[in-house]
């Protein structure tokens, strides 16, 4: 495995495909049950412990999302999950950006720069609701003895995602890496308790020694699911 600081964002992580309105789970599903001849038709109560929100209207038009492409249907009650180390822009990185950006443009001119950057820890997977509780207590169980950790990333390389339907550039991690590994398989057995697919293997399409050297302390792993958010700093 090749570990990448990347700058993409997939359409399960940046979309709420997750059968949840912003603002946090623990109401009831809403709507109407068939009346009978005769009868008013009467709400279901709100409320009730242990069922997602009612959903918002979800869009697949790739258009909207920076010609991002869901990868799996939309089905209400599922969350899309994704476990990563968040990247803090410093000033060196913006300049690398930039000058990345500039060249990869010449062959590339519809490259597009993002706002957001992280190294994942694990690919984006389903989560039924009323799994995110325990898979977020499994998660903290398993990463609580990780201390934080310096990572140099010196090589700049072309990826793309398991279904082809996006190509990103990403910085591959050099020193920091057995740390990455050990994280990495940490979170796969969480997702192997829930039946889920642990991380990629590698897609790597070419690469391009880089004299630039990226120097990363990693304080917190983020997880994500759906529109809620949690943090599991290290030691």
């Amino acid at each position: 495995m090749r570990a990448a600081l990347v700058g993409y964002s997939s359409s399960e992580e940046e979309e709420d495909g997750d059968g949840g309105r912003r603002g946090g789970g623990g109401d009831a599903a809403q709507g109407t049950p068939p009346a009978s001849a005769g009868r008013p038709r009467l709400p279901l109560p709100a409320g009730l412990p242990g069922e997602p929100e009612p959903e918002e209207a979800v869009s697949d038009d790739s258009s909207r999302h920076g010609g991002r492409l869901r990868g799996f249907p939309h089905e209400r009650g599922n969350w899309a999950t994704h476990v990563y180390l968040p990247y803090r822009v410093q000033e060196e990185f913006l300049e690398l950006l930039e000058l990345l950006v500039s060249r990869a443009r010449s062959y590339v001119a519809s490259l597009a720069t993002m706002e957001e950057f992280h190294l994942s820890l694990s690919q984006c997977v389903v989560l039924r609701y009323h799994w995110i509780d325990p898979f977020v207590r499994s998660l903290k169980q398993r990463l609580a003895p990780f201390h934080r950790f310096f990572c140099v990333a010196d090589q700049v390389k072309v990826y793309t995602n398991q279904n082809k339907t996006r190509t990103f550039i990403g910085l591959e991690v050099s020193a920091g890496h057995f740390q990455l590994l050990e994280l990495v398989s940490e979170v796969d057995r969480v997702l192997e308790e829930f039946d889920l697919p642990t991380f990629y293997k590698d897609i790597v399409d070419g690469f391009e020694d880089s004299a630039f050297l990226l120097r990363v302390q990693w304080e917190q792993i983020h997880c994500k699911s759906g529109n809620k958010y949690f943090s599991f700093p290290l030691r």
